[in-house]
This record gives C-alpha cells, sequence and structure tokens, in this order.
C-alpha cells in the first residue's frame, strides 16, 4: 500500500486540479459580457428603438420678397442650439441657405459663414466669405437687403444678440458693395421688412 501512495496522491491532485478548471470556467461563463463603449450591446441594432426626438426651435429668417422691394420674414423650424452662439450659429446657417419658394435669398450665391464671435456685450462678429463681395448683385437696396437679412435674422430672434459687425475674410470692411457702412456693429433694422415697423 505504501508503494501505491504517490501514484494515489498524484491522481488526487489530478482531480483537484481538473475540478478548479471546471469551477473557473463555470464563473467566466456566468459573469455578464463587459458592456462595449457607446451603451447597452445590441441597442443600435434594434431597429424598433424610437430615436430621441431632435430639440427644434421656430426662427424667423429674412428673403427677399417676389417684387424684388423689401425683405421678407419667414418663420423656419431650426435645431436647438445650447446658448447663444451655437444658436447663432444655427439661425446664420439657415439664413445663407436657399430661400423657400417664391422668395430670393438676400446673401450672395457661394457665401459660407467662416467664423462667428459674440461679445459679453452682445455683439455679434460675422465672418463671411469673399463670395459675400464678389458675387454681389450691387445696387443701394440689394445690399441693404444683404446686410439686414443678416443683422435682422441674429437680432430678432436672439435678444442677447443687440448689434452686429459683417466681416469678409476675417477683416473689417467699409462696404459689401459701396452703399451701406459696415465700419461699425449694426443695430437691429426692420425698415425693409414687408408689413413691419421699426422696434426701438
Amino acid at each position: 500500500m505504501r508503494r501505491q501512495t504517490p501514484a494515489v496522491l498524484a491522481i488526487a491532485a489530478a482531480l483537484v486540479l481538473v475540478a478548479a478548471m471546471f469551477a473557473v470556467v463555470a464563473v467566466n461563463r456566468r459573469s455578464p459580457a463587459p458592456e462595449p463603449p457607446g451603451g447597452t450591446p445590441g441597442a443600435s441594432s434594434n431597429p424598433s428603438a424610437p430615436a430621441a426626438p431632435e430639440r427644434r426651435i421656430t426662427a424667423t429668417l429674412y428673403y427677399i420678397s417676389e417684387d424684388g422691394l423689401s425683405l421678407v420674414g419667414a418663420q423656419r423650424e431650426l435645431p436647438f442650439g445650447e446658448g447663444v452662439l451655437d444658436q447663432a450659429r444655427h439661425i446664420l446657417d439657415a439664413q445663407l441657405g436657399p430661400a423657400p419658394a417664391p422668395l430670393a435669398s438676400a446673401i450672395p450665391d457661394g457665401t459660407r459663414l467662416r467664423g462667428l464671435y459674440v461679445t459679453e456685450q452682445g455683439e455679434a462678429f460675422v465672418d463671411l466669405s469673399g463670395e459675400a463681395r464678389t458675387n454681389h448683385a450691387g445696387g443701394a437696396l440689394d445690399e441693404l437687403f444683404t446686410v439686414y437679412a443678416i443683422v435682422d435674422a441674429l437680432t430678432v430672434n436672439l435678444p442677447a444678440i443687440t448689434r452686429v459687425q459683417i466681416l469678409v475674410d476675417g477683416k473689417e470692411v467699409d462696404t459689401l458693395a459701396g452703399h451701406v457702412d459696415l465700419r461699425h456693429p449694426l443695430r437691429k433694422s426692420l425698415q425693409w421688412v414687408a408689413e413691419a415697423k421699426e422696434e426701438s
């Protein structure tokens, strides 16, 4: 019996080792899989899960009337912005975009928003691409429409913005087409908006 003891002990040790390995595997199978970055596993692949509705606001944007003699305010649904600067960007992106028929855009073709800055004093600096000048049709009335479509879109919809200065390619300019003085920030003016009165 004494000669068999080492063999018996070796078999017993092997059985204990095998049992321990099975226990580790069983525990790992019961543990939940780590959650992938971005949420619950499989959530993005579930087509029946409703998407959260995007927050929207209603803003008034300004376009040239059918007869070409005035600006017209039009209500547009825009994305909600976190803070004044973010909301101002959404407003300008829409204002620089196409006009709803039968109205016409007051913004020269190809004009892009290069930058936007808002000071604590409520002055907004709108930096437009060079097309705002090079593609402008010219004429005092058309220049007024371009300038005040931008100025009024910001000041009417965002009371925190009281004045707007238009820049081109990051620089101050005297005018866009030779008629409207852009050397200083401008206040809201509804003088060229149809059926609207100037607000004090």
